[in-house]
């Protein structure tokens, strides 16, 4: 078997090698998740639809903090926004990125040996 291991789509591999223009898109879009508060609004959103209010209580930063947050991920098209009345409701558009950061954090617990549950610890990010 050689070195480079060939998944089927089944498996999640990418069906092709990547070109540039992915790699660049790919780089950049893992650098917007380099950041706690971010995933943690991401798992959130992951779970479906949630306004700023709801947004900040589940990763306790600060309100602007989110908003900016938000912002980048917006500018980003990795969530969607919508005004109903007052409120500002922000959702992930597809499955892609739920799926990201659903493997990130299993990734996560993997390498720490167990999910925070298991270990009797409060998982930050729900």
């Amino acid at each position: 078997m050689s070195a480079r291991m060939h998944l089927s789509p089944a498996h999640g591999a990418h069906p092709q090698d990547p070109g540039d223009e992915q790699l660049a898109y790919a780089a950049d879009l893992l650098g917007l998740l380099a950041d706690r508060t971010r995933l943690v609004l991401l798992h959130t959103l992951g779970g479906g639809e949630a306004d700023v209010t709801t947004l900040t209580e589940t990763c306790g930063a600060a309100r602007p903090a989110v908003s900016q947050h938000l912002a980048k991920l917006r500018l980003a098209g990795l969530v969607t926004v919508r005004k109903e009345g007052r409120r500002m409701v922000y959702a992930l558009p597809d499955g892609h990125l739920r799926r990201l950061v659903s493997e990130a954090l299993n990734l996560a617990d993997h390498h720490l040996g167990s999910p925070p549950a298991s270990r009797g610890e409060v998982d930050p990010l729900v």
